[in-house]
């Protein structure tokens, strides 16, 4: 698959919030059908947008964009995290967002230990973390074990999207 990964450009960045939006919009709606919230607002991926060390990258495939990812760089630590990684709605099963996650582990060689974290019911997300890109389930937010994290969001129950799964790759 041959996909090239460049950084956002600041003219870019409505439209790809609303591709990554409606990318996870249509998983979570795979799941349990037709949804009236918003399962991605925009708050998180402005969060995720200004943290520090945080660089957002598009993916392209002959020119068009077809997905993106944020990931968060801690250089002193080497301990990085993938917040957010889509294939744009249309394109999926086609091997990018595998392309994308190879490009971002060539991009940072120095990385000891990658983290990132994915809600319960994405089923294609964890097979994905796990059996595409090599991450290990090490740890399961829900109610009776919070993301110390999230400490400011009320308990949640699963149903409410309060459940995710923690995962890590560690590096070689």
């Amino acid at each position: 698959m041959m996909i090239n990964l460049r950084e956002l450009k600041k003219s870019e960045l409505p439209e790809y919030k609303k591709q990554m939006q409606k990318a996870f919009q249509v998983g979570a709606q795979t799941q349990f059908g037709e949804i009236d919230a918003e399962i991605l607002p925009e708050k998180d991926i402005d969060r995720s947008l200004s943290t520090n060390g945080s660089v957002a990258y598009v993916a392209l495939k002959d020119g068009e964009i077809v997905g993106g990812a944020i990931v968060v760089i801690n250089e002193v630590t080497e301990h990085n995290h993938l917040d957010f990684l889509f294939v744009k709605v249309g394109v999926q099963s086609q091997g990018i967002g595998q392309a994308i996650w190879q490009k971002i582990e060539k991009l940072y060689p120095n990385t000891k230990v990658w983290e990132t974290c994915t809600p319960y019911f994405e089923k294609r997300n964890i097979h994905f973390y796990i059996n595409r890109c090599g991450f290990h389930a090490v740890e399961f937010f829900n109610p009776q074990h919070p993301d110390p994290h999230e400490s400011g969001k009320p308990d949640l129950d699963c149903e409410d999207d309060g459940c995710m799964f923690r995962f890590e790759k560690k590096m070689k």
